[in-house]
């Protein structure tokens, strides 16, 4: 729907939706888009929901319950219009692939991924790739990399990028490596500043 620029989605009922993979790829003239009626309480993979969607500027998905969600990959590729997003609510538990989730958010300069636990995720392969200008990314000690086996180009492009104590961007640690708080000491760099 490459065309479309608005959507009233304010009646939708979508207690038993389990699959929203793709619901707005594509999308690439719509500027707003208001979700907030939405019940994703069983809904299990959210891939690629927003790809493409380079006009939004603004997405706030604080009402979106995402505790039974497995899949994000690619949930935000694409969003290259993207300058605030919420997604405050968000519970990753279960959550095992994140890959491509906000590659090409290309004018985020900061993202606030405090509600994060990525102890289950075994996929990170270009999850920011090509944020050009995002500088802060919030997150917890739940931000984790444990169970963490693919993560090429995890930060590859973030050249803005500065952890909390002051670790800048290198293009020798463009993996999950970094995906961590970032530390005073040396073995501690990360890319990540705590969530206040």
């Amino acid at each position: 729907c490459s065309a479309l620029t608005s959507l009233d989605l304010g009646s939708f009922d979508t207690g038993s939706v389990t699959n929203m993979m793709g619901m707005f790829d594509g999308c690439s003239k719509l500027t707003n888009l208001n979700l907030s009626s939405f019940n994703t309480s069983k809904v299990t993979n959210i891939s690629t929901m927003f790809n493409g969607c380079s006009a939004l500027t603004s997405l706030d998905l604080g009402s979106f319950d995402t505790g039974s969600v497995t899949y994000m990959v690619g949930m935000f590729d694409g969003c290259s219009g993207l300058t605030n997003l919420n997604l405050s609510s968000f519970n990753t538990g279960n959550v095992t692939d994140m890959s491509y989730m906000f590659r090409g958010c290309s004018k985020l300069t900061s993202l606030d991924l405090g509600s994060f636990n990525t102890g289950n995720v075994t996929n990170m392969s270009s999850m920011f790739r090509g944020c050009s200008a995002l500088m802060t990314i919030y997150a917890t000690n739940n931000f984790v990399t444990t169970n963490v086996t693919s993560d090429f180009a995890c930060f590859a492009d973030c050249t803005k990028l500065e952890g909390g104590a002051g670790t800048t961007y290198s293009s020798s640690h463009t993996n999950s490596e970094y995906a961590r708080i970032d530390g005073v000491s040396s073995g501690s760099e990360g890319y990540f500043t705590a969530k206040p």
